[in-house]
């Protein structure tokens, strides 16, 4: 067996594994609960990516993929943001929260100031059309930093997960409770 026929089972296998994490991120009623969900997806989408590309995730009002556009392709070492297309892109999709990501084709995920700039930007810019920036993702190779979890200012509320079958269940249960 040659290694381009294990490469090929390898590429269709990564493909498989991004459909199945799509299928989960897309189904009904789910949100992304922590920055683990969206991770493992975009480590999978990104990690083998020769350029730079910067993706952007569109939530609704619970968290839930709207749509998932790569909005700029770069070079090797860096890719140019502009703010106002994020926002005009945001804006036509109706999202009312983003989370964006870039790979660092090098393979070291860490934030580069360049990369904590123009997260700040877009969070200022993001925020005068009342839009949230709710995390930004770097991938290096297999792994990712959030700058979130790194202590990047979040957005006032926190993203929780809500299943709108479990709040339905708590409410009637909290109602009989009281009767």
């Amino acid at each position: 067996m040659d290694s381009t026929s294990v490469s090929k089972r390898e590429d269709a296998a990564i493909k498989r594994a991004l459909r199945i994490l799509e299928n989960r991120i897309r189904e009904p009623g789910m949100s992304y609960t922590s920055p683990d969900s969206v991770r493992q997806y975009l480590t999978l989408k990104m990690a083998k990516l020769e350029r730079e590309v910067f993706t952007v995730l569109f939530l609704d009002t619970r968290n839930r993929l709207i749509a998932d556009e790569v909005l700029f392709m770069g070079t090797i070492t860096e890719a140019n943001i502009y703010p106002r297309e994020v926002v005009k892109r945001a804006l036509q999709h109706n999202a009312v929260s983003l989370i964006v990501a870039h790979n660092h084709p090098s393979g070291c995920p860490d934030p580069s100031p360049a990369d904590i700039a123009v997260t700040d930007r877009l969070k200022d810019a993001l925020g005068l059309v009342s839009i949230s920036l709710l995390d930004h993702f770097i991938i290096g190779g297999v792994f990712a930093v959030s700058l979130a979890e790194m202590g990047w200012q979040l957005p006032r509320a926190p993203v929780v997960m809500t299943d709108p079958q479990s709040e339905k269940t708590k409410r009637r249960k909290a109602k009989a409770k009281a009767a």
